[in-house]
């Protein structure tokens, strides 16, 4: 009998990362099946284990998010021992993924040049606010700093309002170019047997996702915020419906959509101005204010389902409390119930694909606790004995 296995089955993954956009690139990958070795210790934990008011939450909820399935070891890297066992984890691993900022790995004696020695064909993940080089290299940054400086929170919002601030949309993009990174690193590594250092800075992937007012810019126009708007539809946007904070979701893309849209609303434009796509471009404001008030007596969800029938792109603006109650998103295993000791039942993010020949992708394991794994790591895949670890810890080099 075939044994089913998940597509990255058999590689390892060495994890220094921390906080979200990192952790969640590892993440990614454990899902797909590698096996990722979550390193940290007592004295620095991940920020995500514990509760953070900033974000809203007083428990450690959205660590499931970036740590479930991982293997979770101690080592106080601070400690010269520690760093010699990273470096030992290194050697048996495919992968070494950090997002210090840049020069923290070389000054522990985790940087590209030393661990290519552990590992030959070692594929090592940077991921940084700026990049390992470069004149803004040595600034730090967070999820806001990277849609700021690079452009994406400027064109984000309204034309009559400020940029956007951009949070963890900016972590989780990141992390998914660090991931799609890792895995051409991967790819190269076992055509080429060649090692890589994958230097990726979070606050281009922002400037990568605004490339139309790039081009603009350099043309000399002057690119605009649009908010929910869209340069070639009109109506495009979310309206308020009969229900409080119920939203509908239009994209209305050609004359025919927007005549049968009239007809399911009940209302008919006789401004010619409007009738089609051009001048709903150039009167979008009235457009909108229009479609406002046809939708605003109307019942969310049985709208929605009228416009999809007549093949218009429409849906409710979902809050979290639809998407958890979606039987669609947990049936593809797309959202997750995890638990970990003490810690309530809960759902988490799985993976957005599904592969026909591997039904092990997602969540496969709990969230582990600070440490939990040490005997497999250091025990059985490093060879240490039950009596050496126990000597490490008592002098913190493992802690």
């Amino acid at each position: 009998m075939t044994v089913l296995k998940a597509p990255l089955a058999g590689v390892r993954i060495a994890d220094f990362t921390i906080h979200a956009a990192g952790p969640l690139s590892t993440h990614l990958l454990s899902q797909f099946g590698a096996e990722c070795i979550k390193i940290e210790s007592k004295t620095r934990p991940d920020a995500f284990r514990k509760p953070h008011a900033v974000y809203g939450r007083m428990s450690a909820a959205t660590f499931d998010q970036v740590t479930a399935n991982k293997l979770s070891v101690r080592l106080n890297l601070k400690h010269p021992e520690a760093i010699e066992i990273a470096k030992k984890i290194v050697s048996i691993s495919n992968v070494a993924a950090e997002s210090f900022r840049p020069g923290v790995a070389q000054r522990l004696g985790l940087g590209f040049e030393v661990l290519r020695e552990c590992r030959p064909d070692i594929v090592m993940l940077s991921l940084s606010s700026c990049g390992q080089s470069g004149p803004d290299s040595h600034f730090a940054g967070y999820a806001p700093l990277f849609g700021a400086w690079g452009g994406l929170g400027w064109m984000s919002g309204y034309s009559d309002g400020p940029p956007v601030e951009m949070r963890h949309a900016m972590d989780h993009s990141a992390g998914l170019h660090a991931a799609m990174a890792t895995m051409a690193g991967l790819h190269q590594q076992r055509r080429t047997g060649q090692p890589q250092h994958i230097d990726l800075a979070a606050r281009e992937v922002a400037s990568a996702m605004i490339g139309e007012a790039l081009v603009q810019a350099q043309a000399g126009i002057e690119p605009q915020r649009v908010g929910n708007g869209d340069l070639r539809m009109s109506p495009h946007g979310v309206y308020l419906t009969d229900q409080p904070d119920r939203w509908i979701t239009l994209a209305i893309s050609n004359d025919q959509q927007w005549a049968d849209f009239q007809k399911i609303v009940g209302h008919r434009c006789d401004d010619t101005r409007v009738s089609n796509a051009e001048g709903r471009l150039i009167h979008r404001a009235q457009v909108d204010q229009m479609v406002s008030e046809w939708v605003r007596p109307q019942n969310a969800d049985q709208l929605a389902m009228r416009l999809q029938e007549k093949g218009i792109p429409a849906h409710v603006s979902w809050s979290t409390q639809d998407l958890a109650a979606d039987r669609h998103l947990q049936e593809r295993k797309a959202l997750q119930w995890v638990s970990a000791p003490g810690i309530p039942e809960r759902l988490a993010v799985g993976s957005p694909a599904c592969f026909s020949s591997s039904p092990d992708v997602g969540i496969r394991r709990l969230t582990p606790e600070l440490g939990q794994d040490e005997e497999y790591v250091f025990g059985q895949l490093l060879g240490m004995s039950s009596a050496h670890q126990a000597e490490l810890v008592s002098r913190e080099v493992i802690w």
